[in-house]
């Protein structure tokens, strides 16, 4: 179980938009009681505040953690150099440090993961509970013919995203991963989560669902992950080439 801070459910002060103390505090006992927890597993600084000084938020959760409100604390979407900042403020007075982060991570999104954060994982240890592995959907194939009546995109204020799912170019992409899937007798959504699962660095991925079956459908990404070779994984970094953030240079730590 795990609950995530920085937006706040409040525009107040000390309560949006904030990684303050303050907010910290007052987030994780309401937090557990919407939960009917007593604690959570993981909490996450869900963005960088630039407001608040990264010691005090550091100080803030560490308290969090001995007051056995959460076992770990970990960040989200944070930059590696924050990251490490907090960590060696935790480090420096002895405290609780940050060992998971949560980025942004699929076939389409991966120069956070492969190239910036590529020194912490072996300095810090940092572990990866990665969200998006299916990039809006887009990774799913449903886009390839146009966007679906019933589909998020065709919502209003969608704009963003209808355009991002049909772009030619990935679609292009996805049909060419669809091949692979077919040889290996999954979905493309699936190659697409076990591809993420043969990344030693990600611990968890965090799916979606808006049918129950979904849900079924992911999980079997764990037995597509097996069967995901080397050989196979040369064709996929083959197919996507430079159809993502950071092009060819972000292949080293797969």
């Amino acid at each position: 179980m795990s609950t995530k801070f920085f937006w706040g459910l409040e525009e107040a002060p000390n309560q949006y938009h904030t990684l303050n103390r303050k907010y910290l505090l007052n987030a994780i006992d309401s937090s557990l009681k919407r939960l009917q927890l007593d604690y959570v597993d993981f909490a996450f600084c869900h963005r960088p505040d630039p407001n608040t000084p990264i010691e005090e938020t550091v100080w803030a959760m560490s308290d969090m953690i001995t007051r056995s409100k959460a076992l770990y604390w970990g960040t989200s979407e944070w930059s590696a150099d924050e990251i490490r900042i907090a960590y060696d403020i935790a480090d420096r007075y002895n405290l609780h440090k940050p060992v998971m982060e949560q980025p942004q991570y699929n076939l389409f999104h991966r120069k956070r993961v492969e190239e910036e954060y590529k020194r912490l994982y072996e300095d810090i240890g940092l572990g990866l509970t990665t969200w998006s592995p299916l990039a809006s959907g887009l990774l799913t194939g449903k886009y390839r013919d146009g966007v679906p009546a019933d589909s998020r995109a065709q919502l209003q204020g969608y704009d963003w995203l209808r355009k991002q799912v049909t772009d030619s170019g990935k679609n292009n992409v996805v049909d060419k991963l669809g091949e692979v899937a077919d040889e290996l007798g999954c979905t493309v959504g699936q190659l697409a989560i076990g591809w993420i699962l043969k990344n030693p660095h990600v611990s968890t991925v965090i799916t979606g669902a808006s049918r129950v079956e979904q849900i079924g459908e992911n999980m079997k990404s764990t037995e597509v992950a097996e069967r995901i070779t080397p050989e196979i994984k040369e064709r996929i970094e083959a197919i996507v080439g430079d159809n993502y953030n950071g092009g060819n240079r972000a292949k080293a730590v797969l």
